[in-house]
């Protein structure tokens, strides 16, 4: 071999080798910088809390619909309200090398340590609607404005009371559910409907016979209907045998229905025993039905479509080398750092309107409602 070929079969080797080793770099779960990288092609690890509530089912739908109509592929897991199960899912997702997680926690306080293994992988974590808590390796956050969830809910059982009128009216009694201890959101829910009851609480026009008025009191392990009916039919034993009540704070549909089954099974829902006004939230099926039909007064509307456009973004800019739009930078802090995050505007559904916001919009399909 003439010593111009043996450079040409060197340099041949050469490049081949370093062909070989940059394909090593952008494959496989290796957590290099470049693998976790690049936008379309990539994929997003989605974990969700459970499919025992539709809302959760529509939010992972949504995502992997909008995620893969842009070209990025999708490993999307539920957790089925099992702590240990959501963690050895993502740990799984970080295993098999995704870009970055969207994390709908079953426990807010759960992940710091799974969280870090994501980090070391160079793999970015948005929090999906339940703000992540007590990790730096949270880069973003999606949800609604939740605080304005409670407002809502809180407005509409005192305009239904007639509380807003200026006049004195009342007394009224009312119960008060929130959402699950480990949830971050049941405490920005509670506030800003406490931030609404409270005056009329303080002017005795609205009464909580039970006593149960602090957030450790009242909330509902799990966001769970059956919980929730158990603990109102105990309300109902010890603090209404021989009062009516007019009105129950439940932030979440999931609850008022299991509320409303133990209301119903102690007679309410009579000319003599009216239903008293019920919130909730999320706009599920059986809560729209049940305020066609006169049972639960309200739902907050939350468009989990627009939701899944947002975290789409957000993943989308990250993978790409830009910066995911945000409009709130100071509100969400998590123990560890303030959580960059966008947030969406609920709106307040009734009888009045569930049409036009809901069926209208494509939400819900007219027939299931039948």
């Amino acid at each position: 071999m003439t010593m111009r070929t043996r450079r040409a079969a060197l340099t041949l080797i050469a490049g081949s080798l370093t062909l070989a080793l940059a394909a090593c770099g952008q494959s496989g779960s290796g957590g290099s910088k470049e693998t976790k990288s690049g936008g379309k092609g990539s994929t997003i690890g989605i974990a969700m809390p459970t499919k025992s509530s539709e809302r959760w089912i529509a939010d992972g739908n949504n995502m992997v619909k909008q995620f893969q109509a842009m070209g990025y592929k999708t490993n999307l897991q539920y957790g089925e309200n099992s702590v240990d199960q959501q963690v050895n899912q993502i740990e799984n997702m970080i295993t098999k090398g995704v870009n970055v997680l969207v994390i709908a926690a079953i426990d807010g306080k759960a992940l710091t340590d799974v969280l870090q293994q994501a980090a070391d992988q160079h793999i970015k974590v948005i929090s999906y609607d339940r703000l992540i808590l007590g990790s730096k390796n949270v880069d973003y956050y999606a949800s609604f404005d939740n605080e304005k969830v409670g407002v809502l809910q809180a407005t509409y059982l005192v305009d239904k009371l007639g509380l807003k009128s200026g006049a004195k009216k009342g007394p009224f009694n009312i119960e008060l559910f929130a959402g699950s201890p480990d949830d971050n959101n049941t405490r920005y829910f509670f506030d800003g409907a406490m931030k609404t009851l409270k005056p009329y609480i303080d002017k005795k026009q609205l009464v909580i016979k039970s006593g149960q008025k602090d957030l450790n009191q009242v909330t509902t392990q799990g966001w769970d209907g059956g919980t929730a009916q158990k603990r109102m039919d105990n309300l109902l034993t010890k603090a209404y045998s021989a009062a009516n009540l007019d009105a129950v704070l439940s932030p979440y549909d999931g609850i008022s229905i299991g509320i409303l089954s133990s209301l119903k099974s102690d007679g309410y829902g009579s000319a003599s025993k009216p239903l008293p006004v019920i919130s909730g939230q999320d706009a599920e099926v059986a809560s729209v039905k049940s305020i066609i039909a006169g049972e639960q007064t309200m739902t907050v509307y939350k468009d989990t479509r627009a939701l899944a456009k947002v975290t789409v973004q957000m993943a989308d800019a990250m993978l790409t080398g830009k910066t995911p739009e945000t409009n709130d930078t100071k509100s969400y802090n998590n123990g560890t750092k303030i959580v960059p995050s966008y947030l969406l505007n609920p709106v307040p559904v009734d009888k009045t309107n569930y049409q036009k916001e809901l069926v209208d919009s494509g939400y819900i399909k007219a027939s299931d409602l039948k």
